[in-house]
């Protein structure tokens, strides 16, 4: 197939036609050797909007102002002001933005594609019926492979899914939704299976780079803040059980990693500290140059921490901000496109205290 596009290419040259005259396909199977790709996976953090798409309720959708309004028009779905971390890491390797699974139309999947959603876990069970679970992402995964198969054939697909770097944020809404019948650390395994699971899963369709983030702080969201102020902490203190289970589960991620590296051929991942990074914000918003953390842009009740911005959802009343860019956190449980920025950045390019064995930036060109 190669000496027949080669065979073209020189063809038309001679006759005078220029090589932008044939289709993509061919330019698409030239270039695809040097193809760069992200596949993302997991909840609302990363979900461009493909909630829109689903049987679902508002609690589980972002599609209306003012979401979005710092950068996209009209709102997209992104549980943001505006852009989320998968739209900074794609500019910084100079891809498009990776699309929703619903909207990859006929050739918009050779850069990656975007399967989160929001309010989804590793386990089926968190918020069942309202989400696209984590084993039906890789489901779906599973049907783009198969169409770059028939599209590309094996050889070409196999080395575009290989060099294609995998980055998950999974495993918040199980917590949130944790099922307190589990001791924690049993409900945790459960959770870190499920996970480990679906990369598996991904592996052995040809992924080979992959890239996690740790959870949060889950305590400390205007949310939590605000759970805590009702329940009578009138402080307004993070629920240091939830920041526990966060905790637990982290403690898990890199024994995981390292039994899937010696596992699983080809392996390789990179590990974010993303709970460190978030509590250093919270703990310092002024260091970070926002004025609040405690409080949301977007949302009514105690630190704007019930979850009703843009009064689509059950509790219909709320108050938004003034400079969003004030702000760590945009609505309840969300934060503002100013910290996601400053979160991809450190995942592009950030030293071995956030992330290792590999930024995003050295990871992208690591050979599969």
């Amino acid at each position: 197939m190669m000496g027949l596009i080669i065979l073209i290419i020189w063809f038309s040259l001679i006759i005078g036609i220029p090589f932008g005259c044939f289709g993509s396909y061919e330019r698409t199977l030239l270039s695809i050797q040097k193809q760069k790709a992200l596949f993302v996976f997991g909840d609302s953090l990363f979900d461009p909007g493909n909630n829109n798409y689903i049987n679902t309720t508002t609690q589980f959708q972002a599609n209306w102002s003012p979401y979005g309004e710092s950068f996209f028009n009209p709102p997209t779905g992104r549980f943001c002001d505006g852009r989320i971390i998968p739209d900074f890491i794609a500019e910084y390797a100079e891809l498009p933005l990776v699309p929703s699974y619903f909207e990859i139309g006929k050739d918009h999947f050779v850069h990656g594609v975007n399967f989160a959603s929001g309010g989804a876990g590793c386990l089926v069970e968190t918020f069942r019926g309202f989400v696209i679970d984590l084993k039906t992402q890789l489901k779906y995964f599973k049907k783009v492979t198969k169409d770059l198969k028939n599209k590309f054939g094996r050889k070409k697909s196999k080395q575009l899914l290989s060099n294609a770097v995998y980055i998950f944020s999974a495993g918040n809404n199980d917590y949130f939704n944790f099922d307190a019948t589990y001791p924690k650390h049993e409900y945790a395994n459960m959770v870190i299976g499920h996970l480990t699971s679906v990369i598996k899963g991904i592996h052995k369709e040809g992924g080979r780079k992959f890239v996690i983030l740790s959870l949060g702080p889950l305590g400390c969201t205007p949310g939590s803040r605000a759970l805590n102020f009702q329940q009578g902490n009138k402080s307004g203190n993070c629920i240091q059980q939830l920041t526990t289970l966060a905790k637990i589960h982290n403690s898990a991620l890199p024994k995981m990693l390292k039994q899937l590296e010696q596992k699983l051929p080809g392996f390789k991942y990179s590990l974010f500290d993303f709970f460190k990074v978030a509590t250093e914000r919270i703990n310092n918003p002024s260091k970070y140059g926002f004025k609040t953390s405690k409080t949301a842009c977007c949302g009514t009740g105690p630190f704007r921490g019930i979850y009703s911005c843009g009064g689509k959802r059950q509790v219909k009343e709320y108050k938004l901000c003034k400079n969003v860019k004030d702000y760590l956190f945009f609505d309840s449980g969300h934060l503002t496109e100013m910290v996601y920025k400053q979160v991809a950045e450190l995942l592009w390019n950030g030293t071995v205290d956030v992330i290792q064995p590999y930024n995003l930036k050295s990871f992208f060109h690591l050979p599969a």
